[in-house]
């Protein structure tokens, strides 16, 4: 016999299964012009559910998420140092690099630029 509890973990279960599925797609998929819709249809949920699944099992939202991943790979090939930020942009989803660098700066709470080749020994010159 189903208990109201083992219903509540069958869709807690079922909700991580979706989230981890979600967070795979943007993984994978990020630099594309990703939106909630693309995942949703990969997964067989709605836009609605998908949005709820961040929020309880991600404690965020899905455009944040995408944010924080693009962020940590614009930084990854930012500190490479060899990559200009222009292409840099393109190269993790952002069309126009001014929106980029907005984005950028507040996530990581200073310019694209100022990261330039922190991971090697370049000389820092970057371009915009």
């Amino acid at each position: 016999m189903l208990t109201e509890g083992t219903v509540r973990q069958a869709t807690r279960d079922r909700r991580r299964s979706v989230y981890e599925e979600a967070v795979q797609i943007i993984e994978r998929e990020y630099a594309s012009d990703l939106d909630l819709d693309a995942p949703a249809r990969q997964i067989a949920t709605s836009r609605r559910q998908l949005q709820r699944v961040f929020a309880e099992v991600g404690n965020t939202s899905f455009r944040e998420y995408l944010a924080k991943v693009r962020m940590r790979h614009a930084a990854q090939l930012l500190r490479e140092g060899a990559t200009p930020v222009r292409e840099v942009a393109q190269s993790v989803g952002y069309r126009q690099p001014a929106q980029f660098a907005k984005a950028f700066r507040r996530h990581h709470g200073t310019s694209p630029s100022s990261l330039r080749g922190r991971g090697n020994s370049t000389n820092g010159h970057g371009s915009h």
